[in-house]
């Protein structure tokens, strides 16, 4: 791990070469945690101009030398620049360091937004059945408002890929990539549900920007009020199946659901009131069962990292991932 006072060092000699020579200094850094494809780090940068000095509260997110997934800065700092001409609550992008020759490893600085992340608010005990079943509809709405975002007038598709492919069968040849090229051993399980997965691949419903991260502990609350909906590493153009099956797939029912008050029904029900499209529920179970896969290709991938070397959490496709993957391809003749 790269100690704080490095990053340091390294952060104030490149936001010096950014601002032209104004002087700048790093306050306050901090390294929040490792999320688990990013390294996260807070931080204020301070500049006096003309005597006048400024504050602006940042974050810097830099590859890991290992994690669950491998995504491209490049992409993600473009996308960032572009929502911000959106009505979506993303953070601003305001500086990238590509390859890595001033911080490192690829990174980018971005705006830090106020409030909280917390992946498990809907269950949190503080908070009344009402209060909560209100975040999880506001949640909803927020995914609504990701798939009605204009992409083509932003022009997403210059830094998204809008050509070729898109939808289901793209997204499990993607991932399958991900998994041969990390898997260490057979995993017949996994072999039989892209089978079935590829055999019953649905046909999309229509072309939206999808998240494909899309959960609490990546949106910012600063108490019930939305302040920003983070980590769109994994965004591209796609099927917006794709966010639905990953936030009602069983695998994130804490995350994502409220026993008794928020089942996937009900969001469901809401999505389509916000949005006006009816969600075909043959085509979604299609999605449940891809988001179990996408969940165990991941584990395999931080597996391999973690024998690499390269990471320090040793993931592995669970019992409990397999087995829920397996019974959606069997259950719902995913063959």
């Amino acid at each position: 791990m790269t100690p704080p006072s490095e990053i340091d060092d390294r952060l104030t000699r490149f936001l010096s070469d950014q601002l032209d020579g104004v002087g700048a200094r790093v306050v306050g850094l901090n390294r929040i945690g490792v999320g688990r494809s990013r390294d996260n780090w807070v931080f204020d940068l301070v500049t006096d101009r003309k005597g006048t000095e400024h504050r602006e509260p940042l974050i810097l997110r830099s590859d890991p030398d290992g994690g669950l997934v491998d995504t491209d800065r490049n992409v993600e700092f473009a996308l960032l620049g572009m929502l911000e001409n959106s009505d979506l609550p993303t953070p601003g992008a305001r500086w990238l360091d590509a390859d890595g020759r001033w911080l490192g490893r690829p990174s980018l600085i971005m705006q830090r937004c106020p409030g909280d992340c917390d992946y498990r608010v809907l269950s949190d005990s503080q908070r009344t059945i009402t209060q909560r079943r209100a975040l999880a509809e506001s949640f909803c709405e927020l995914l609504a408002q990701v798939h009605s975002t204009d992409w083509q007038a932003l022009g997403l598709s210059a830094v998204l890929d809008g050509s070729g492919q898109l939808g289901a069968p793209a997204e499990l040849d993607a991932w399958e990539k991900v998994l041969r090229q990390n898997q260490l051993e057979p995993l017949p399980e996994l072999d039989f549900a892209i089978a079935g997965l590829r055999a019953s691949a649905p046909e999309p419903a229509r072309t939206v920007l999808v998240h494909a991260d899309f959960k609490p502990g990546n949106i910012l609350l600063d108490g019930d009020r939305i302040t920003a909906l983070l980590d769109w590493e994994l965004a591209h153009l796609g099927d917006p199946l794709e966010d639905l099956g990953w936030v009602t797939q069983p695998l994130r029912r804490g995350e994502h659901l409220i026993d008794g008050a928020w089942d996937a029904d009900d969001l469901i029900a809401h999505y389509e009131g916000a949005t006006g499209f009816e969600v075909d529920r043959t085509s979604l179970r299609w999605w449940q069962a891809f988001s179990t896969f996408k969940t165990a290709v991941m584990q395999v991938s931080g597996l391999r990292s973690f024998l690499d070397g390269r990471s320090d959490e040793p993931f592995r496709p669970t019992r409990r991932v397999l087995s829920t993957l397996l019974d959606f391809v069997v259950k719902e003749d995913l063959r």
